[in-house]
C-alpha cells in the first residue's frame, strides 16, 4: 500500500554558510524568501538523525515548491564532494521559460556552467533543453526549458 503523496512540499539542501547561500538563491536565482529559523535539542537530533544537531534553516519559494537551506552549526558537515553519478547525489532543476536567456543572465552574474545548454532533439524529452551548474557549495543545480 502506497502513501499517495499529493505533491512535493520542499527540497532540503545542506549548506556551509546560510547567509551566503541565501544571497545566492535570492539574488542570483530569484527565489522568494519565506523565513529563517533555528533548531536544536534531543527531539531535533533524533528526527534528523544527527547526534547533537543544532541548525539554522531557511525556506525560499520557487513557484509552488519550497527550497529549504540548512546550515548545521553543530556538528559541522563535510564539504560536498559528490559527482552526479554517485549514489545519493541529487540535483535540483528549475524550470525556465527561455533557457538561452536564463543561461546568458546567469553567466553574466558569474555562474560557471558545466556546459552550454543541451537541446534534446529526440526521445521523451524532445524539445527540452537543460544546463547544469553548481551552487556556492558545489551542489548541482539545473535550469530546464520544457517542450511546448
Amino acid at each position: 500500500m502506497s502513501i499517495r503523496p499529493i505533491g512535493v512540499q520542499h527540497i532540503g539542501i545542506p549548506v556551509s554558510d546560510l547567509e551566503r547561500s541565501l544571497e545566492f538563491y535570492q539574488e542570483i536565482l530569484g527565489l522568494e524568501f519565506v523565513f529563517v529559523a533555528e533548531g536544536d535539542g534531543p527531539e531535533v537530533s533524533e528526527t534528523v538523525g544527527v547526534p547533537d544537531a543544532h541548525l539554522k534553516f531557511a525556506f525560499l519559494k520557487a513557484g509552488n515548491t519550497i527550497v529549504e537551506l540548512l546550515q548545521y552549526l553543530r556538528p559541522e558537515g563535510k564539504p560536498y564532494d559528490r559527482m552526479n553519478c554517485d549514489v545519493g547525489a541529487a540535483h535540483l532543476a528549475f524550470e525556465v521559460e527561455d533557457i538561452e536567456e536564463a543561461y546568458q543572465s546567469l553567466q553574466a552574474q558569474g555562474i560557471k556552467f558545466n556546459a552550454a545548454p543541451l537541446h534534446v532533439e529526440e526521445g521523451p524529452l524532445a524539445g527540452c533543453a537543460f544546463a547544469y551548474f553548481p551552487d556556492p557549495d558545489g551542489f548541482q543545480l539545473e535550469i530546464m526549458e520544457t517542450a511546448d
